[in-house]
């Protein structure tokens, strides 16, 4: 069916948007709090910026997993 295969797509452009996107607030955190360590005071390391890798990354796996399956759904109807 055609659904299997848009949603296979669909989740597949999700996937590669969150990989842009975490790049993205990483990249602007890591600069804020270098920028903050070095003038601003904070105590927090620039490094811990990339925390936030976790829960993109999480998100990024649910979505290639979701692809596959779709995918795998519309190959085996056809």
């Amino acid at each position: 069916m055609k659904k299997y295969k848009r949603l296979a797509s669909l989740f597949a452009v999700l996937a590669i948007l969150l990989s842009n996107v975490m790049c993205a607030a990483v990249a602007y955190n890591y600069c804020t709090l270098q920028w903050c360590g070095q003038y601003g005071g904070c105590s927090a390391p620039a490094d811990t910026a990339f925390l936030l890798c976790i829960p993109y990354g999480v998100g990024i796996l649910i979505c290639v997993a979701l692809t596959w399956v779709f995918y795998k759904k519309h190959q085996k109807l056809m």
